[in-house]
């Protein structure tokens, strides 16, 4: 059973059954001291961050002009807004490295938060709405809800004790390790994979040139058959996926391994990674999104047990979001086509861009009003998203294409959050238990990643340590969704780290 450990720093550390407790007789090292300056500097901090995030924003918001309709909808987007706050705060003052949960709360404060705020006080949304008034209110009132429905499920998972494998005498049950051998034959299917996706686009050129025509050139390729994008989803995830996980794998190893950074081979190997991964993953070429999951897992993978890295990622990236990311596009269209940036507010790319999630699941709610819930085909669609059209000739369309459609839009790039998802086919009793399982497989994951993190863990091998960051930097992409278009890099990843892992406990400390 796990009980809760108070070490000397003042923080509730979880303990599994039969593991020695930390400092104990033959044990693993006891952890440093948390610094007295960082203590004190948390201390000083909690106060301004926590009014910052929960009072002033919302209340700056409130302020600019046109924020004279005060109804429903209005109060129930600021009571969403603070309460995702309170709890981003939180996650950024804890002790402990919550990476899902931290992540999943940055997203809501901003995309289902703060904009959706800013949208209903100015008066103007990126999409419009179709339906009533009423169809707002309720869209807000399920994403506070779901999110309820989360902190449940994470609550639920935190009474629930960790087991941690136990190896058997031959070696067999620990945690999963990559295997050294297996993780070599990664790195060499990244470089074919990716050099495959480089030669079929034309040769690297293309990939400064800009995402437009990164697109198009993978339409002309011949990949992918006529109402189908199969074939381009398994030529791009295949050219960047294995990439990115071979880096992060070599980057654990030289963070955490004193013997692999005296190697130069395994230097240099690191070193050419790097130089694919800028040629394949860069964010001139790429969706914002996928890059920003690229410079997420790479930092925790980089600092797996930096305190400060955490809380500076999430402090960041709500300031990032509100100034940088929406203007973070401008190598999206060719040079002639792209949007000109016109604002004057700090708060205008909030009502004018990216941030559709809110106004999209009242749209979608008035879709489903029109046409009844789908139960469960959605969610099948994404699940069996390898298979072609010409196979499954009524597979289900994305569902941010599928509401954009029915609107009558000529653009039907738009989001589907993951409370969209459950809706369309489960309506609010869907929504409601899948985004608990949703908090209580990341609150579990958290924990999980917690142990792989530490000196007692599975060591420069360990999965879960690449897995569990790559996961956070990509709910980015699954929360904003549509999820038939995340599924399919999520699918690659899942597959190449479950082809390289092992269980095998006493391989992971030779590799110390």
């Amino acid at each position: 059973m796990t009980s809760v450990h108070t070490s000397a720093r003042g923080r509730d550390e979880p303990t599994v059954a039969g593991a020695p407790k930390p400092g104990g007789s033959g044990g693993p090292p006891k952890p440093p001291e948390r610094p007295i300056a960082w203590s004190m500097l948390s201390r000083a901090l909690s106060v301004p961050l926590t009014l910052g995030l929960v009072c002033f924003l919302p209340a700056v918001i409130a302020a600019q002009p046109g924020g004279e309709v005060r109804d429903t909808a209005y109060w129930l987007q600021l009571v969403l807004t603070c309460y995702a706050g309170a709890r981003l705060a939180t996650m950024i003052l804890s002790t402990r490295r919550r990476l899902l949960q931290g992540v999943f709360w940055m997203f809501v404060y901003i995309a289902m938060g703060v904009a959706p705020f800013a949208q209903v006080v100015i008066g103007q949304t990126p999409t419009p709405m179709v339906g009533p008034r009423e169809d707002l209110v309720t869209a807000v009132a399920m994403v506070l809800v779901g999110c309820a429905a989360y902190d449940l499920g994470a609550l639920l998972a935190s009474r629930r004790p960790l087991r941690r494998r136990t190896p058997s005498a031959r070696g067999r049950g620990g945690p999963a390790v990559a295997h050294p051998l297996r993780l070599r034959l990664l790195v060499l299917l990244a470089f074919t994979a990716s050099a495959f996706y480089v030669l079929k686009l034309g040769g690297p050129a293309v990939f400064f040139a800009s995402r437009q025509e990164i697109n198009e050139t993978v339409a002309a390729s011949g990949v992918a058959a006529e109402g189908s994008n199969v074939g381009s989803a398994f030529l791009k995830g295949f050219g960047q996926v294995p990439a990115l996980l071979a880096l992060l794998l070599y980057t654990r190893r030289l963070a955490t391994s004193y013997r692999a950074r005296r190697r130069p081979s395994t230097v240099l190997v690191w070193v050419a990674l790097v130089a694919l991964n800028l040629l394949v993953n860069n964010p001139v070429s790429n969706a914002r999104y996928w890059f920003l999951t690229v410079v997420v897992a790479f930092v925790f993978a980089a600092f797996p047990s930096s305190a400060a890295v955490y809380r500076t990622v999430l402090t960041a990236g709500v300031v990032g979001a509100l100034v940088l990311f929406p203007y973070a596009d401008r190598f999206r269209y060719e040079e002639g086509s792209q949007r000109a940036v016109q604002s004057s507010s700090v708060f205008d790319p909030l009502v004018t861009k990216d941030y559709d999630q809110m106004v999209m699941f009242a749209n979608t709610i008035s879709w489903v009003g029109t046409r009844g819930h789908t139960y469960g085909r959605q969610l099948a669609g994404s699940g069996l998203f390898f298979v072609p059209r010409a196979v499954w000739s009524g597979k289900p369309e994305d569902t941010g294409v599928r509401v954009g459609q029915w609107m009558g839009l000529r653009m039907t790039n738009l989001s589907a959050p993951l409370w969209t998802e459950f809706w369309v086919d489960f309506g609010a009793t869907g929504m409601i238990g899948g985004m608990a399982l949703i908090g209580y497989a990341s609150a579990r994951t958290d924990r999980r990643y917690a142990l792989a993190v530490t000196r007692a863990g599975p060591g420069p091998g360990s999965v879960l340590a690449i897995a569990a960051p790559l996961i956070a930097g990509y709910t980015f992409i699954l929360l904003r969704g549509p999820l038939l278009q995340a599924a399919g890099k999520l699918a690659i990843a899942a597959l190449c780290l479950a082809a390289i892992s092992t269980f095998r406990e006493r391989r992971a400390g030779r590799r110390r």
